[in-house]
């Protein structure tokens, strides 16, 4: 794997060290809602028979086992990450599965990703592009590995438009869950979340990110309230 920069590598091992609880939160914390999240996400793809899907930051496998449940059998899936602790985890749940031979693993980060231009029918990242260092380096590597008219789908937290609603996410993001989270796994993970949340470009300047990085046909959908927002863009063809 390429070399990580000192903000790389302090992430890096923050999620190694949350790995083995990292599933378990993840639906305690959102009280089962992330599936519905991925499972929208992962919709918005169009994927033909024999394609290539690449699945950034894919963590324990969750993405990638939704993109084998919603495409044909003859689709091909490759989950990236560059946390090995989450890849060890994630290995074990999908060779656990009934898409084992449909998937491989690849340990590396979305800055430099280690396939040929042109080479995938779509690509996911789920809750990973807030935690990629140099984001315009790792959406124009999306869409360099993207083939013409493939289509890249972001699912990641977004700051509610409703005052109400949004002080009530702000309370539990910034009290609650560091305080669960710290109970369960390691609190300064839970600490990093809400604070890297905050800071995460709003919709418009997200997609402005995209737009630079090359894609086009932009669009996004906010789910829960805007808890989450799930971004689509394509290559030009």
């Amino acid at each position: 794997m390429s070399q990580l920069s000192d903000k790389g590598r302090r992430i890096r091992e923050m999620f190694d060290g949350i790995a083995p609880r990292y599933d378990l939160l993840n639906r305690l914390l959102s009280l089962g809602v992330d599936r519905r999240w991925r499972t929208f996400a992962v919709a918005q793809l169009q994927i033909p028979a024999q394609g290539r899907v690449l699945d950034i930051a894919t963590g324990t496998g969750d993405v990638a086992l939704e993109i084998a449940r919603q495409t044909p059998s003859s689709v091909r899936i490759v989950g990236e990450d560059f946390t090995q602790g989450m890849l060890v985890r994630g290995r074990d749940k999908i060779v656990a599965s009934v898409y084992r031979d449909r998937i491989d693993l690849v340990n590396a980060p979305c800055e430099v990703i280690p396939h040929p231009d042109n080479c995938f029918d779509g690509i996911t990242i789920a809750f990973g592009i807030r935690n990629v260092v140099d984001r315009p380096a790792g959406l124009r590597e999306m869409c360099r590995v993207l083939k013409p008219g493939g289509r890249a789908v972001v699912l990641e937290f977004s700051n509610p438009r409703s005052r109400f609603f949004r002080e009530v996410y702000y309370f539990y993001f910034r009290r609650l869950l560091p305080f669960i989270g710290g109970l369960l796994s390691r609190r300064s993970a839970y600490q990093y979340l809400p604070d890297s949340v905050l800071e995460f470009p709003d919709q418009q300047q997200f997609r402005d990110l995209m737009t630079d990085a090359g894609f086009v046909n932009l669009r996004h959908h906010d789910r829960t309230g805007g808890i989450v927002t799930i971004y689509v863009g394509e290559k030009p063809r």
